[in-house]
């Protein structure tokens, strides 16, 4: 079952694709839970914590969707992990309220944000012409043929339009 069908069971109160999530996250939740609760508690807490999760997840199912599984299982967990150690009347350090963000999902955002910026950056600095052209053929998907007719510019023979100028490698934009 992929995490498509079984959050559309879900969402119809399939406990099947509960059993799924669970055998699917289980070990992520109680990673995010044992994170915040530490020492303090035993592994039974951790169980705990952990069903009441998975629980929630039972009764949110409509709010949730497939992109934010992981993020919102996250989230609850340690909402819900907080929530126990007040209970005990535990206290939290500084380090221990910060929120739980997946540094392998942040790096691959951020570094996707960066590219964008450096690709928007690079088409921007294009003469208007040629801007043009890459753009109709980079972004539009245009065929070098309807360019050309549309622009009155020739292209030679099996050459993409809009090569990148030769300076900007040395402006740290290689690789594009």
């Amino acid at each position: 079952m992929t995490e498509a069908t079984a959050l559309l069971r879900l969402q119809r109160g399939n406990e099947d694709a509960l059993a799924w999530f669970i055998d699917k996250y289980t070990a992520y939740v109680c990673t995010v839970i044992r994170y915040f609760i530490g020492a303090s508690m035993t592994e039974a807490d951790v169980e705990e914590v952990a069903s009441d999760v998975f629980l929630e997840l039972w009764k949110q199912a409509g709010s949730v969707t497939r992109a934010t599984v992981r993020p919102w299982l996250g989230g609850v967990a340690r909402n819900k992990a907080r929530q126990k150690l007040r209970e005990r009347g535990v206290a939290l350090s500084l380090d221990e309220d910060l929120i739980a963000i997946d540094s392998a999902d942040l790096s691959e955002t951020l570094e996707q944000e960066e590219l964008e910026k450096l690709v928007r950056a690079a088409v921007f600095a294009m003469e208007p012409t040629d801007r043009e052209i890459f753009l109709r053929y980079y972004y539009h998907c245009q065929p070098i043929a309807a360019i050309s007719g549309e622009t009155g510019r020739r292209f030679p023979e099996g050459r993409k339009p809009a090569r990148l100028p030769r300076q900007w490698p040395d402006a740290g934009i290689c690789g594009l």
